[in-house]
């Protein structure tokens, strides 16, 4: 069981290593592309694509609830080794997607048409171009609903390296875009969509070829199994719920943003939402390299070491987001003028907002996971996406009642505390935890380690004009000040001699191939 234990870790280790070379690769040319962007396409059209994508988004409440149960699926049967069934759940999730995108296609021609035409609060004159935006969006979220089950495999797997290397592959590509974009004498905005287009299609093509390679399962066959049918969409119908919830808030909020305050809000927005990805592109790298292990080892029966799992997942998860939330929050003026050529209104408050909400959604990541890999969603789903969907029709009332755009904020920040709490709550008997241990070992370490961390970079802050040496200062001070205060509060003693024994051995390894070479 150690060993077992042992080698997970170094998987787990050698998964996120391989994720964060591929996130940095993508958050440099992300926000280097992302300044030429705005630049090249200007406030009003960066809004219009932001709204058409918005609203494209929307689709994602039937997307992403049928992910998560495809994802579940097919690393639930790899935990126990039923590859008979594994080569039943691929197809049957494929069926799912291809009947989806002819779901979407129609609302999308439909519904969709409607809105954008009638509406959202688009110039006159940029109606055609938003159109074609618009249908260039639809054809690029159907080849990404297509490609779900691929990519699932690739994380059930934990084939991350490849992961890490399609994911290089693709910022790489949207780096000779931007250069396109801005050498091209068409109609940017139209240019934009039509080589996002192609790039989509061309990493779906790769994933596609590297899966039929790869896995034996990853071959596609006409298959009706409906139990398993009935067993995926149900576990997906549950989830639906909290999974629409979380769109409204996003993409319903920002076409609410459009409704009552024009396309230069949702072009702030917009920014927000880039430095967002930014930041959770670290997170997300590390909970999808540990979310199968969660997985696996519920479906082996091994709950004590999914627990060790969860607890570390969620508090590590925070921590993570911890290191740029201190520096990016104290400089986020200074950094989106140096970031950008001009900085929309109420950007960076909308920056500063958005990554608050992440910080206190990074404690949920792992419970959530323990909680899809136990498959008793029904009831978590129906009170979690009841309380999430209050958001929208809050924030609307806030802005029937002339309200700043900021109450979005405040009131999707508000309700993300209370559930915070709220699914501590309803997961913990259901994975057999303890509700108070995980209230101190996580949320009280957590905001121990928070307020300490601060009070450095603060006064550095205090004692300087807006600066670039004051950026950097604040960097590095925030930098070692959370390093200090995650090893002394926030760690347990065994993650404690964890670290040490893994730091001994690595400098061992090191000393010992140094006097190899020197002998």
């Amino acid at each position: 069981m150690a060993q077992e234990t042992q080698a997970n870790n170094r998987r787990i280790a050698r998964n996120t290593i391989a994720l964060y070379i591929r996130m940095f690769c993508t958050m440099v040319i992300s926000l280097f592309t992302s300044r030429i962007i705005l630049d090249s396409l200007g406030i009003s059209n960066f809004g219009i694509y932001n709204v058409v994508g918005g609203f494209v988004a929307m689709f994602n409440i039937f997307s992403s609830s049928l992910t998560n149960s495809i994802s579940r699926f097919l690393t639930f049967e790899l935990g126990k080794g039923d590859i008979e069934k594994l080569k039943r759940v691929f197809p049957t999730s494929q069926n799912v997607m291809f009947a989806l995108s002819i779901v979407v296609l129609i609302v999308g021609e439909t519904v969709g048409l409607w809105f954008i035409n009638c509406k959202a609060n688009i110039p006159v004159e940029r109606l055609e171009a938003a159109n074609f935006v618009y249908q260039l969006s639809i054809a690029t979220f159907i080849m990404g609903l297509i490609s779900v089950p691929y990519n699932a495999s690739i994380i059930s797997h934990e084939k991350m390296k490849t992961f890490a290397y399609i994911g290089i592959f693709e910022v790489v590509m949207k780096l000779i875009i931007v250069y396109t974009l801005y050498v091209s004498t068409f109609d940017k905005l139209k240019t934009y969509a039509l080589l996002f287009f192609l790039l989509s299609l061309s990493i779906r093509l790769i994933y596609g070829i590297y899966c039929n390679r790869n896995f034996k399962e990853c071959h596609y066959r006409f298959i009706f199994d409906k139990p398993l049918l009935r067993q995926m969409t149900g576990f997906a119908g549950w989830n639906f719920l909290a999974q629409g919830a979380c769109q409204l808030n996003g993409s319903g909020v920002n076409l609410l943003i459009n409704i009552f305050f024009g396309v230069t809000l949702n072009a702030a927005r917009g920014i927000a939402a880039q430095v967002n990805n930014a930041v959770s592109q670290f997170i997300t790298n590390f909970s999808v390299a540990i979310s199968p292990q969660i997985t696996k080892s519920y479906a082996a029966g091994n709950l004590p070491e999914m627990h060790k799992l969860v607890f570390r997942g969620a508090k590590f998860s925070y921590f993570l987001c911890l290191f740029f939330l201190i520096p990016i929050c104290l400089e986020t003026e200074y950094i989106l003028n140096l970031w950008l050529i001009e900085v929309p209104d109420y950007t960076v408050s909308f920056v500063r907002w958005t990554l608050y909400i992440t910080a206190i959604n990074m404690f949920s990541g792992t419970l959530i996971t323990a909680l899809h890999a136990n498959g008793n969603i029904k009831r978590y789903m129906i009170i979690v996406g009841l309380v999430e969907v209050s958001n929208f029709p809050l924030t609307y009332i806030a802005f029937k009642l002339e309200a700043n755009p900021l109450y979005a904020y405040y009131i999707y920040f508000g309700i993300y505390l209370v559930l915070m709490l709220l699914r501590l709550y309803l997961v913990k008997d259901l994975i057999k935890i303890s509700g108070r241990q995980f209230m101190r070992e996580v949320y009280a370490k957590s905001a121990l380690v928070s307020a300490a961390s601060v009070v450095p970079p603060l006064l550095v802050m205090f004692a300087m004009p807006s600066c670039f040496l004051r950026l950097v200062l604040i960097c590095i001070v925030s930098c070692l000040t959370t390093v200090f205060m995650v090893y002394a509060l926030g760690f347990t003693d065994e993650e404690r001699s964890l670290l040490v024994s893994w730091a001994r051995n690595k400098w061992r390894r090191g000393h010992h191939k140094r006097h190899s070479v020197i002998y």
